[in-house]
């Protein structure tokens, strides 16, 4: 009889195991970072034609590829940071 609440624990666990790893793929994930790269890119140019910006979609590229060089260089950050902060 005990072991009927300890598997249900164990399934729990494997269940938000499996949930954790996959927003952990997400999160590092190619198609997130460009999903995002796009949607700055998009907001960025409707805000600047909404201001009557001289080659709005040109100057819309910048903060969107200030965003991708930031994703980039986030990978090696982080492992300076870990390196830096072990307890």
């Amino acid at each position: 009889m005990d072991e009927h609440p300890l598997e249900a624990r164990l399934v729990t666990i494997e269940q938000r195991n499996a949930r954790v790893e996959a927003e952990k793929a997400w999160e590092i994930s190619t198609f997130r970072r460009m999903m995002i790269a796009a949607v700055t890119y998009v907001i960025a140019a409707a805000f600047l034609v909404s201001i009557n910006s001289e080659q709005s979609f040109l100057s819309a590229i910048i903060p969107t590829i200030g965003y991708v060089l930031s994703t980039l260089s986030l990978p090696a950050i982080k492992r300076w940071w870990i390196s830096q902060n072990k307890t």
